[in-house]
């Protein structure tokens, strides 16, 4: 699975684009026209920073070019690519090492609106804020109240308040569970800590207060 689209390199003439391995981790592939090898490169997810794969070449593809790849192509969702075009002439097949997954189509428009209204004013995506919101929501909606009351398992409460923050703020009633999970994916992707860490917490907690009452 590679992002839908590829983007150009100004570090070195190169095409570069973002792809997911089969355990779920992100990487990126950059493509010279004039190497025949691709570079390769997995995301760490606690630094963030590029880990080159050895057997490409770091004179060719140096770290500072998967640096700008990885800026370039965030934000972009996923699908499944069968070639990336370098020039007029030349069509290099797909790179990705693991064997490809299922398509996965994101609805782009809602992507970007939910990434639109978690970016805060520095440009970066903001965990504090989604997660703030989402706590807020828990808290003031009276189905999560009834899901609480019930004992609902708190991954059920928690697919429920994302899901339904997701699609209020794209405007899309129609997004699918499966949208939704490949979205929440994608949002995590680049957090070491988990992207709904502290609702999960939260959530917990209003679960156990609960029970205390009864």
């Amino acid at each position: 699975m590679i992002r839908t689209s590829t983007v150009s390199l100004t570090v070195i003439p190169a095409v570069a684009y973002r792809h997911k391995s089969q355990a779920g981790h992100s990487g990126i592939t950059i493509i010279r026209p004039d190497v025949r090898q691709p570079g390769i490169a997995s995301i760490s997810r606690t630094s963030g920073e590029p880990i080159i794969n050895q057997q490409t070449d770091q004179k060719m593809f140096p770290a500072e070019a998967f640096r700008e790849a990885m800026k370039l192509t965030f934000g972009m969702p996923y699908r499944n690519l069968k070639s990336v075009k370098v020039t007029e002439d030349m069509v290099i097949k797909e790179a990705v090492e693991e064997a490809p997954e299922p398509d996965i189509i994101v609805n782009e428009k809602a992507y970007q609106a939910i990434v639109d209204r978690y970016t805060d004013k520095t440009g970066h995506l903001s965990y504090d804020l989604i997660n703030k919101e989402m706590i807020r929501f828990a808290k003031s909606s009276s189905i999560v109240r009834g899901m609480i009351q019930e004992g609902k398992k708190s991954t059920v409460i928690r697919n429920y308040i994302v899901s339904a923050k997701f699609r209020s703020i794209a405007e899309n009633d129609d997004l699918s569970k499966a949208e939704i999970k490949a979205i929440a994916a994608m949002l995590d992707e680049v957090s070491p800590k988990g992207v709904f860490k502290e609702l999960d917490a939260e959530i917990r907690r209003m679960l156990g207060a609960q029970k205390k009452n009864r």
